[in-house]
């Protein structure tokens, strides 16, 4: 029986699949205007850990489709820094990010979707919203009008003062004066000289970033998501917003069943990000030498909603870790005297059903693995091993080898993104337009 806390209803509820069709998961993904670090590696290892569960643990169908923010303020700002096209430096930054998942062992997910590859359905879907009252234009941009919505971020149970601090933490422009109320949000943003644009009903430009994954996620897994999930930070503004605009585009409710949020990783009590630029890169580590694994399981060791601090000498002792791992799946003993396995098979699974409870299901594997390397000499281990491969590396998602390729081998595990509409794409001299 699978567990998992809704961030909706701030509680753990039974996760149930809806009969008669996969579970549908949507998790935001990257800007791919820099490098992978431990934050986005915690993210997409926890929902990694959560697809193995569905599939391998309980046998359920998934659906996973996690998106790629390919037109966003960031690439066009790091593009004009460097002086680079902004879709090659976006597709660049891309699989660099393929290749760190792939050496981390994760699975691809069955879709990965571009914002630029439904640009055609984001403007029908603001069109609507304009339609339906919901939305305005205003010198060529579209707002939501939040005011239309009475359940605005209401799951939040914050005053308004509060909503305008966090969403001015986050990029949100109050002062735009295009707005009705600083609390509105951009769904389609007029166009600047020089950068890319699509021709729309209001401007040539571009959609606010809370559309482009309203529309992939409708695009890819229909009117209803059973669970949609990302990093705390983007419990709002970017979740509030986007439910507040796809409820009136669907006719199931709710639009998302469950919200999953995975906490902050923070370096000398910082949050890890790019603009403080105070990261532990996986890149890093795997140039340094450290095996996947040993960057897997010090991950596994923290619940996903728990913040946590990046610690140095706790991360070598993971290292320790592995090579046990290792080492029980290597040990060769050809006798015939079977290990009593019963205190170990539903134990991992146990965990994972706990809410992801992954340090518990961790520390069940390693006790596995301890019991293979101590079993006395004439001990059969195949089952024990069989049984590790199925916990620690099926579920946990370990390598369980001592060498793997580095990230740049792997990238073709990764499916190629979908990317953009080039028939909608306004040519370069015309982009100002």
């Amino acid at each position: 029986m699978l567990q998992l806390f809704n961030s909706r209803s701030q509680q753990r509820e039974r996760f149930r699949p809806v009969p008669g069709r996969p579970v549908r998961v949507y998790v935001c993904g990257i800007t791919p205007y820099d490098t992978t670090h431990l934050g986005h590696a915690f993210t997409y290892v926890t929902f990694d850990t959560l697809m193995r569960l569905m599939r391998h643990g309980h046998g359920w169908p998934v659906r996973y489709v996690q998106n790629l923010t390919d037109i966003d303020d960031d690439v066009l700002r790091k593009a004009a820094e460097t002086g680079e096209d902004w879709r090659a430096l976006g597709l660049r930054w891309t699989d660099l990010f393929r290749g760190d998942l792939a050496w981390l062992n994760l699975v691809p997910p069955d879709v990965y979707p571009g914002a630029t590859s439904v640009m055609s359905q984001i403007i029908g879907h603001v069109a609507t919203l304009i339609t339906r009252g919901l939305a305005y234009e205003s010198g060529g941009s579209v707002y939501f009008a939040v005011g239309a919505d009475p359940d605005f971020a209401a799951d939040l149970r914050l005053d308004r003062a509060s909503l305008l601090d966090i969403a001015n933490e986050r990029g949100n422009h109050p002062d735009d004066p295009g707005k009705r109320d600083p609390l509105d949000f951009v769904l389609w943003q007029a166009g600047k000289p020089g950068e890319p644009a699509w021709h729309s009903p209001w401007s040539a430009g571009r959609p606010g970033w809370h559309i482009e994954c309203s529309t992939l996620a409708l695009a890819h897994l229909g009117e209803q998501v059973d669970i949609h999930g990302g990093g705390g930070d983007l419990a709002f503004p970017h979740h509030a917003c986007e439910e507040a605009q796809s409820t009136p585009l669907v006719a199931h409710r709710p639009w998302v069943r469950w919200w999953m949020h995975v906490a902050m990783v923070e370096k000398d009590g910082v949050k890890m990000s790019k603009s403080l630029g105070n990261l532990v890169l996986v890149r890093r580590l795997a140039a340094e030498g450290h095996h996947p694994d040993t960057v897997r399981l010090y991950l596994l060791q923290h619940h996903y909603r728990q913040a946590w601090n990046w610690d140095p000498a706790r991360f070598q002792d993971t290292a320790a870790m592995t090579r046990t791992l290792h080492a029980a799946i290597a040990r060769v003993s050809p006798g015939q005297r079977l290990l009593d396995l019963s205190r170990f098979g539903p134990r991992v699974t146990g965990a994972l059903d706990d809410d992801l409870n992954t340090p518990v299901a961790v520390n069940a594997a390693m006790e596995l693995a301890d019991a293979i390397i101590d079993a006395p000499p004439g001990s059969d281990l195949r089952p024990a091993q069989d049984l590790l491969r199925a916990t620690a590396g099926q579920l946990l998602g370990l390598h369980l080898v001592p060498v793997v390729p580095a990230p740049g081998e792997l990238m073709g595990r990764w499916p190629a993104p979908l990317v953009a509409e080039p028939d909608l794409l306004l040519p370069p001299e015309d982009e100002s337009a």
